[in-house]
């Protein structure tokens, strides 16, 4: 491993701490992303028995945003309730906007990493080559073995860079349709509380994902 982190050069380094923070955006966004905690299953069906129940005060209000992202708009659509529906809808609206904001934290990073490591072996293989070519200058080409071995270490830069950059891309693809799902998971149990408050029609309250 250190053998190959040698022979690619200088230009390793900047490819090696790319790996490492990608690795941990990945492991860090697959936590923060996950389902439960973005949408817990019976908060919407926790806050609506306290309704029904006159127990949902300042404490219990508190305690619903910072349990989740879920939990941040549906208090912001109560503390709205009052206003009306078009009200609560736009308070509702306004902090699902700061709330896709922060599920969208460091994917910008992620998809960078992507694009620029490619980029960083290809130039770590140009300046291989340079190398290479300079050596036969100076003592031809009679030392096949050698040769073969400089252009296999300029190679390195590049097979590295696309190791860090396809399984990259392919988490930031993967986190943005997860995000999209839960988007539409955040809307829906919001609009469930909405239509709970300000209409007469039935709404299913048992909670996210059912």
């Amino acid at each position: 491993m250190f053998d190959l982190i040698y022979a690619g050069g200088l230009l390793m380094l900047p490819l090696l701490f790319c790996s490492l923070v990608a690795i941990a955006i990945i492991i860090e966004r697959s936590w923060s992303l996950s389902r439960a905690r973005v949408l817990p299953k019976y908060a919407l069906a926790q806050v609506w028995a306290w309704l029904q129940n006159e127990q949902l005060d300042a404490a219990k209000l508190t305690q619903i945003r910072r349990a989740s992202p879920l939990g941040r708009l549906l208090s912001v659509g109560l503390q709205n309730s009052q206003f009306g529906r078009a009200a609560m809808i736009e308070a509702i609206e306004q902090a699902a906007s700061q709330v896709i904001h922060e599920l969208e934290r460091y994917l910008e990073i992620l998809g960078t990493i992507a694009a620029i490591t490619p980029l960083l072996g290809l130039l770590g293989t140009v300046v291989g080559m340079i190398r290479v070519f300079a050596d036969i200058m100076l003592v031809g080409t009679g030392d096949a073995n050698a040769l073969a071995g400089g252009i296999s270490e300029a190679l390195i830069t590049t097979a590295a860079g696309l190791c860090i950059a396809i399984p990259a891309y392919g988490a930031h693809r993967a986190f943005l349709r997860r995000i999209d799902s839960l988007v539409l998971g955040l809307e829906l149990e919001s609009m469930k509380l909405v239509d709970a408050l300000h209409s007469e029609k039935s709404v299913e309250l048992r909670g996210a994902g059912e």
